[in-house]
């Protein structure tokens, strides 16, 4: 449904809805903070590790813009991720100049038991909220998301 006329809605509802957003992104970033406490990697770690579970291997430059590190910053993070045995640098095989960052089954492990855990504590946030309100809030979510890319 589209706004019918724009100018009716105040720039209360919008202010309102970046404010939320933002503690949302917060509560979240700090929860997902206390989930890691559990495992030895940080933070921006774990983003590294995302990136290539859900985007499968990748070069450093490619994971530093995904990022938006540095790509001495994001070297320094796979070289300590490779050394807890998370990732290994891997030759191209189509071109052997080319070294891409490779998930290994310990990072996948990470990921899927930390990924498992948020679900578990979105799930319990949600308990108080009809079926109807959260397949409303996931539809406009995914609006939201395919909006902003």
């Amino acid at each position: 449904m589209e706004l019918e006329n724009p100018q009716k809605v105040t720039g209360d509802i919008f202010a309102n809805i970046e404010k939320d957003l933002r503690y949302i992104s917060g509560i979240i970033k700090q929860k997902g903070r206390e989930l890691l406490s559990n495992y030895k990697i940080t933070p921006p770690q774990f983003v590294a590790l995302q990136w290539l579970f859900e985007d499968g291997d990748m070069t450093i430059g490619e994971l530093s813009n995904k990022m938006y590190l540095a790509c001495s910053t994001t070297t320094d993070l796979v070289d300590r991720m490779e050394k807890n045995l998370l990732v290994e640098r891997v030759k191209d095989s189509s071109d052997r100049r080319v070294v891409r960052i490779h998930l290994l089954e310990e990072g996948k492990r990470i990921i899927d038991e930390v990924i498992k855990k948020r679900q578990v504590y979105l799930e319990e946030v949600l308990k108080n909220f009809s079926m109807g309100e959260v397949e409303l809030l996931q539809t406009s979510l995914m609006k939201l998301h395919q909006e902003m890319r």
